[in-house]
């Protein structure tokens, strides 16, 4: 087996098979890595791609006195810290979007009871998971993919308008129980 300062000149001299050579010995360990410490295997699987794509794209920049290994695993932290930032972007965005919606539907009860956006925030979780599967894939599928209501209703095999009135019926059944826990007792 060649050695990585050989599969790199290779590599340097554009020879595709160095870089498949590397790819076969590096990539369960790269995988490995990532998929110890994301929730979804699909996303270590994208995770580690990117990993060989960027050291592909970069590989003039490699030093070929230096091991392979430790620079791939330098790309795999550093898309990982990327990955996280994105997760907590899409779901800061998808719980604003849910909230802003849900507070259309709550204000009327916080006005009378001086709730807060806070306490409705605080009690989202536990009202999320009140609700039936199909409506929480629903709410899920368009809150944190961000699926357009048609492309939910393909997902789980309903049409276009079963969705739209199970995304009314889950908003109400939320904001019920919402009502429910930050209704101050008299």
């Amino acid at each position: 087996m060649a050695t990585d300062q050989e599969l790199h000149q290779r590599l340097r001299q554009n020879d595709r098979s160095a870089f498949e050579a590397i790819v076969q010995k590096y990539q369960r360990g790269v995988f490995a890595y990532l998929r110890s410490r994301v929730f979804c295997t699909s996303d270590a699987e994208d995770l580690t791609q990117e990993v060989f794509l960027r050291f592909y794209q970069g590989r003039e920049r490699f030093d070929g006195a230096n091991m392979i290994r430790p620079w791939l695993m330098g790309i795999a932290r550093n898309l990982l810290k990327e990955h996280v930032r994105k997760c907590r972007r899409r779901k800061e965005v998808a719980w604003t979007e849910l909230c802003l919606e849900l507070d259309e539907l709550v204000q009327a009860h916080a006005s009378e009871s001086n709730d807060s956006q806070e306490d409705t925030l605080k009690n989202l979780p536990d009202c999320l998971a009140s609700l039936g599967q199909s409506a929480r894939e629903a709410i899920h599928l368009r809150y944190s993919s961000g699926l357009a209501l048609l492309d939910i209703g393909r997902q789980l095999k309903r049409s276009e308008g079963a969705i739209k009135l199970l995304m009314f019926r889950a908003r109400q059944a939320l904001k019920y129980c919402l009502d429910g826990k930050t209704r101050k007792p008299s």
